[in-house]
């Protein structure tokens, strides 16, 4: 039986994505592999289950303003920082000084793409890929 791999097609060729969430502090809570061709906001709300966001703030670029991500935060009771794109009809607004804290999981991604075998994916089965993200998670929170 041949299961999902997490590879997929892209304009960059087979790739793969990693989708994580980390707290306010940019330790990492949970990952998510995908195929490259996946968008983004497709696996946020999967990423956001398992944790109880009430009266958190949610930081996350242009690409995660869907209206269905923003209207699953706000049933859960939660708050959105995700500045609108520029080709967005309705738009909202966005405090830009909360917005500054994104750098905190582009940090961790740049710590993570540090181990090699992260950043070329030598894995072929994804089990194993995601496993080695997590060692290398484990690796940067020790430091």
């Amino acid at each position: 039986m041949v299961e999902n791999q997490a590879i997929g097609l892209s304009r960059g060729g087979r790739t793969t994505k990693i989708h994580a969430l980390v707290d306010g502090l940019g330790n990492p809570l949970v990952f998510r592999l995908t195929g490259g061709q996946v968008h983004d906001s497709q696996v946020a709300s999967e990423l956001l289950e398992g944790f109880d966001i009430s009266q958190s703030n949610i930081i996350a670029d242009k690409a995660y303003g869907t209206a269905k991500l923003r209207q699953y935060i706000e049933d859960k009771a939660g708050v959105y920082t995700i500045p609108p794109k520029e080709n967005t009809k309705d738009k909202w607004t966005c405090d830009y000084h909360v917005y500054c804290e994104r750098h905190l999981i582009e940090n961790f991604f740049s710590q993570l793409k540090n181990f090699r075998r992260i950043a070329t994916r030598y894995d072929k089965l994804a089990h194993v890929y995601l496993a080695t993200v997590y060692i290398a998670s484990i690796c940067i929170l020790l430091k």
